[in-house]
């Protein structure tokens, strides 16, 4: 079983979403900070990422904010109650959270959420690093992400332990729960071997 310091929250920033996302993400942030484990975000606070700072400050936890200069601004980036990071772009930004992270959850999101998602997924693929990753499933959101992974398996651009690199689940406990039992998926080199 894993014991987490730190886990890196991916998550979407739009404004007037569902309430149902909302909740879900300030409950990740107070599970995380009753479970005494630090949490790395995007250091904004609108959207997702504001509840999930949120959730995770009422419940007395820890949070490293990584953030650009160019979101670092009184319009989205939260300014108190955390430690702030300010990197000079977003692939340094990026590279910074999963440095300071011993896994990583994946909340609903748009552009940003997935791209971050794609590039912790696309290094473990490649064995750069064996950290775990997850998904909280929250109105069924990644269920299409999920079907057009297995499409890529069924067309052979995967290998099926690349889907084993995910995992999936509705609720925060539930996902916290599967990260702590992660193992690194066997035959990972075949990627780069081509055995």
């Amino acid at each position: 079983m894993i014991t987490f310091k730190s886990i890196c929250v991916y998550c979407g920033s739009a404004d007037h979403l569902n309430t149902e996302y909302l909740r879900a993400a300030h409950d990740m942030g107070r599970l995380l900070a009753q479970e005494k484990i630090n949490l790395v975000f995007g250091g904004g606070k609108t959207g997702l990422m504001g509840a999930l700072a949120a959730g995770n400050l009422e419940a007395g936890g820890h949070l490293v904010g990584v953030i650009t200069p160019d979101l670092d601004t009184p319009a989205l980036a939260l300014s108190s109650g955390i430690e702030k990071v300010v990197t000079p772009d977003m692939e340094s930004r990026k590279a910074r959270m999963r440095e300071l992270a011993e896994g990583f959850i994946v909340l609903p999101g748009g552009f940003g959420t997935l791209d971050e998602l794609f590039s912790t997924l696309t290094l473990a693929q490649l064995g750069l690093h064996a950290k775990p990753i997850g998904l909280l499933n929250t109105r069924n959101y990644f269920d299409p992400l999920m079907e057009a992974l297995q499409y890529a398996l069924v067309e052979e651009f995967i290998y099926p332990e690349h889907l084993d690199l995910i995992r999936v689940a509705d609720e925060p406990d539930d996902l916290l729960a599967e990260l702590k039992e992660y193992n690194q998926p066997d035959g990972l080199p075949r990627w780069i071997e081509r055995d």
